[in-house]
């Protein structure tokens, strides 16, 4: 990136989006790259550190989003978003918001030539980040339990590496349009609802929540639970081969996993 300057402070944003694409946008004008971007919550205070609060502007945010799809891709929209929401606990990078930083910058200035760029490190590491995010989805579209909790609505609970549960609500919204879903991200203590008109994703701390689920709900999983112990082939049991296609991490959500 030769005709960018690279600064030695730390950018604290907010942690939406909205705000990692107003550092695009200063970035952009200044042509400037901070020595490192760290959600504000997140920052543990350094004395000799140079921090430098970046303020979420949605009307600059709102001119990299387009901009990103007219004057990049929209492939390479959809890979700095994904990238965004992956909590890189496999350790790709050191700080994702760098490379996403990187990669749409080097974009602007390169057009859709940059998604194929793969020798160029924040633009790999983008795309790793990005194939994550879609895995674990993928994954868990297949594993998610849906019970019945009573009023039409069903409820699941998840504990994703990644914050995926749009792109999982979406699925089932799609899938069953006339439920009402309420997905419930435990290690980020977020929930999916959808009432079957419009979905919406809300912070659950504050929220006491308690789902109880139906005597007919009760009667399913005690019938799916016996069908998943009885049709097991003892001898043939092969835990290593289950675990690749149900890792152990998502057991705790998984109905037939449980003790009948």
């Amino acid at each position: 990136m030769p005709n960018w300057k690279f600064i030695n402070n730390i950018f604290l944003y907010d942690g939406s989006f909205e705000g990692l694409l107003t550092i695009v946008f200063n970035c952009y004008i200044a042509k400037e790259i901070p020595f490192k971007i760290i959600p504000e919550k997140e920052y543990l205070y350094n004395i000799l550190d140079h921090t430098i609060f970046i303020k979420t502007d949605y009307e600059k945010a709102d001119r990299i989003f387009h901009g990103i799809s007219k004057n990049i891709c929209t492939s390479a929209l959809y890979s700095a978003y994904y990238a965004f929401l992956s909590a890189n606990k496999n350790g790709i990078c050191q700080n994702k918001e760098i490379e996403i930083v990187k990669f749409l910058l080097d974009g602007f200035q390169i057009g859709p030539k940059v998604m194929t760029m793969l020798s160029v490190s924040h633009v790999l590491n983008v795309q790793k980040l990005r194939k994550n995010v879609f895995g674990e989805a993928h994954r868990l579209k297949g594993l998610v339990r849906l019970q019945e909790i009573g009023n039409n609505f069903f409820y699941a609970s998840i504990h994703p590496e990644n914050n995926v549960i749009e792109n999982i609500g979406q699925f089932f919204m799609k899938r069953f349009p006339s439920q009402n879903l309420i997905l419930h991200d435990k290690n980020r203590n977020i929930a999916f609802l959808y009432n079957l008109k419009e979905y919406t994703i809300i912070d659950m701390s504050s929220i006491s929540f308690n789902p109880i689920i139906t005597e007919n709900e009760k009667q399913f999983q005690s019938l799916w639970k016996t069908f998943f112990h009885t049709i097991a082939i003892k001898e043939r049991t092969n835990s290593r081969c289950q675990m690749q296609f149900m890792p152990k991490k998502y057991w705790k959500d998984l109905i037939e996993m449980q003790p009948i």
